[in-house]
């Protein structure tokens, strides 16, 4: 596997990692009538999820990547069913509200991580911590309050269950250090396939969306896939702090680019939307600056 050493070419790696996840809800957005084929739009992005990571291992590890499968223990099993769940809620978050909602409640993430570690794995939450997370709850709040319909209420509560999946996900990871990482992602590609396909079967619908919305969920499956290799590649010598600022580039890039007239979509962020995501962004620039002297190594290796 390509190995990088020099951050000074590794963070254009992650930006660029962002950047192909940032084209995620400009996809789903583009989709023919997506709340009616969300399981269809499961089902295909997790088996392509699941070959597409299960091949880089191949070629990254040779023919014995298979014995990864035997080392993912509880943890693994935990962290990707988390990482399932998370992969389910973002679609039915982002089919019943904004996907600017949707990727705020996302850009939450680290301060979930900390406190689940906190209460699970007993890592200490700092003082400069607890007032990122405050901030980051009461932009989550504004946003709330300013979202009264039912649909992107619950728009809302699907938005923060996928951020808690991928936060449980990231403890996961951090309660048992050699779980193989990718292997727990393909597992969460499994799990979509197989749950999907069991809501699927009993609703007695098609497994297959047209040609055109087929296209759509292997093309956001490959974009997740190819995003997490170039991640895993240039993580390994980025601080954590400088990461978490550098995830941005997932959040401000999904939301541009549904609302560039351009692309046809227009979505445009309501003042509540705007204000909360500035707390949000706030929080999150306050907190990386607070562990600025963590070295800490996150590699997704």
């Amino acid at each position: 596997m390509l190995e990088i050493k020099n951050e000074r070419i590794a963070i254009p790696i992650v930006l660029f990692a962002g950047l192909l996840w940032s084209f995620g809800p400009l996809v789903v957005r583009h989709m023919d009538q997506p709340n009616l084929d969300p399981w269809q739009y499961l089902f295909t992005r997790g088996i392509v999820i699941f070959i597409i990571l299960n091949f880089y291992l191949f070629f990254s590890e040779g023919k014995d990547f298979y014995k990864n499968y035997l080392k993912i223990g509880l943890s693994g099993l935990i962290g990707g069913c988390g990482l399932g769940v998370a992969m389910i809620t973002f679609i039915w978050s982002i089919i019943n509200t904004s996907a600017a909602i949707t990727l705020l409640c996302l850009a939450a993430m680290p301060f979930l991580t900390a406190l689940l570690g906190f209460l699970f794995l007993k890592e200490k939450i700092s003082f400069n911590v607890w007032i990122a997370i405050t901030v980051a709850a009461i932009g989550i709040t504004i946003m709330a309050l300013g979202n009264t319909n039912q649909n992107p209420i619950l728009g809302l509560i699907f938005g923060l269950a996928s951020a808690v999946g991928f936060s449980v996900f990231s403890v996961s990871l951090r309660w048992r250090k050699e779980t193989p990482k990718f292997t727990t992602v393909a597992l969460a590609g499994l799990f979509c396939v197989v749950f999907s396909a069991a809501i699927i079967f009993y609703d007695g619908k098609s497994f297959i969306s047209s040609n055109y919305n087929q296209g759509l969920f292997a093309t956001h499956g490959t974009l997740v896939c190819f995003g997490l290799i170039l991640y895993s590649i240039g993580s390994k010598v980025i601080p954590a702090a400088e990461l978490t600022l550098l995830s941005l580039t997932e959040i401000i890039g999904g939301i541009f680019w549904v609302w560039f007239p351009l692309f046809g979509i227009n979505e445009i962020p309501s003042n509540n939307t705007i204000i909360g995501g500035f707390l949000i962004f706030m929080s999150i620039s306050y907190y990386s600056l607070t562990i600025k002297t963590n070295r800490r190594f996150i590699g997704l290796n």
